[in-house]
């Protein structure tokens, strides 16, 4: 088993941490989310923001978490347009109520089980693995983190929007830089503008001609004679460039680094495909792909006896949660044998991932992917890999050997 405390043996403190921006390379910070949930699982940070920012408040415990995600009368989602919405535009994770409902319903068809496991869907996640892994395989080595775990989404991306992949790199680069719109607020904007104009004439070509891809059963939906409009369109995909390709990428990245950190457990999955199920759930759990979630209290109210002020935003670090002590045994450990394993890494209550699926199934094809075809899968002589990020975790490098070569099936 993998224990976190046996790997990163420096933190820095909150105030830093909080002032670093959320693609930051931060290597171990759970030495302070344990200190934060038995000493401050409430705690103000105010004076730790920039001077004009709104009362705020960060929570650890995985009960406060989970609440407060279920209770969206009282946690606004808001917060997440004023702020986001800036470089991403309108898009459900930012609404509540009747509007989230409407948007829920017009984009979930589009990523529902039957869809992507239904018209050779699969099939292509597939023949796209062996292709990533086509083109290292016969040189015996490679880093899973650049030649796999981040090419492999971006091209899934492609096949499901129907998107041309010429220009795959640059959108996901610009999909990138939009959550660095609070730390440069001008490359944010701009990477924003660029995916609006790359992807406006796409989805309007898409709405005079519908194809059977997500851009066409996105804007062939339709709920009470309303259809999402083309700038709600290209707002959601701006959401999955980002989202849905770090997501994956982080997931797949910790689950390899899991198994090459031990290697009895990458033979028991190896050997029992039924065990990647678990292996996902609980890469879920250990690196919360996406760490942080922000909310605003909408009225007055408390968190575990603690006044927090209508107005008032609160991080939710789903992280920290994830490793709570008293919902999970042993949390630092990656332990795919765990009974207790509700995370809450894609959510929880009305705002739940609407890509969950989607992020499943891609995991699940790529490790056993890489299982079929990477024999003998090991770290490099001399590699070394670290899992970093704040607000996105996942391994900085995964330098990796294997034998016996073959090509795709």
């Amino acid at each position: 088993m993998v224990d976190q405390a046996d790997i990163d043996e420096h933190a820095i403190d909150l105030e830093a941490l909080l002032q670093l921006g959320p693609m930051a390379p931060v290597s171990n910070p759970y030495r302070i989310y344990a200190a934060l949930r038995r000493d401050d699982p409430v705690i103000e940070t105010t004076d730790m923001m920039p001077a004009d920012a709104p009362r705020s408040f960060l929570i650890t415990r995985y009960a406060d978490v989970r609440s407060t995600l279920k209770n969206d009368k009282v946690f606004s989602s808001d917060i997440v347009q004023r702020t986001m919405g800036i470089v991403m535009g309108p898009t459900v994770v930012g609404m509540d109520g009747k509007e989230h409902l409407k948007h829920r319903t017009l984009i979930t068809p589009s990523m529902a089980p039957r869809v992507l496991r239904d018209g050779g869907f699969q099939e292509t996640v597939r023949r796209t693995a062996d292709r990533a892994i086509d083109v290292f395989i016969s040189e015996g080595e490679a880093d899973l983190h650049r030649d796999f775990c981040f090419q492999f989404p971006l091209a899934v991306f492609v096949s499901l929007l129907g998107l041309p992949a010429d220009e795959l790199d640059q959108v996901h680069q610009w999909g990138r830089d939009l959550c660095l719109v609070a730390h440069d607020p001008a490359r944010g904007l701009l990477a924003s503008e660029k995916l609006l104009n790359y992807l406006t004439p796409i989805v309007q070509a898409k709405r005079e001609k519908p194809e059977s891809d997500m851009i066409g059963t996105l804007v062939t939906a339709e709920i009470d004679g309303e259809q999402l409009s083309d700038f709600e369109v290209v707002s959601f995909l701006r959401l999955l460039v980002l989202a849905g390709a770090e997501t994956t990428n982080h997931l797949l990245g910790t689950a390899c680094f899991a198994m090459l950190n031990d290697p009895q457990l990458m033979e028991r999955v190896r050997i029992d495909r039924t065990l990647v199920t678990p292996l996902i759930n609980e890469a879920m759990r250990w690196e919360s792909p996406i760490s942080t979630v922000m909310r605003e209290a909408a009225v007055d109210t408390e968190i575990a006896g603690v006044s927090i002020p209508a107005g008032a935003s609160v991080l939710c670090h789903i992280g920290a949660a994830n490793r709570d002590e008293r919902q999970f045994t042993h949390p630092d450990l990656f332990d795919i044998d765990r009974a207790d394993n509700e995370h809450i890494s894609f959510g929880y209550g009305p705002h739940y991932c609407a890509g969950s699926h989607l992020a499943k199934l891609e995991a699940e094809v790529a490790l056993n992917a890489i299982l079929d075809r990477l024999h003998n899968l090991r770290v490099a002589p001399g590699g070394s890999s670290r899992m970093i990020g704040f607000s996105f975790r996942g391994p900085d490098s995964l330098p990796v050997i294997f034998d016996h070569a073959e090509a795709s099936c």
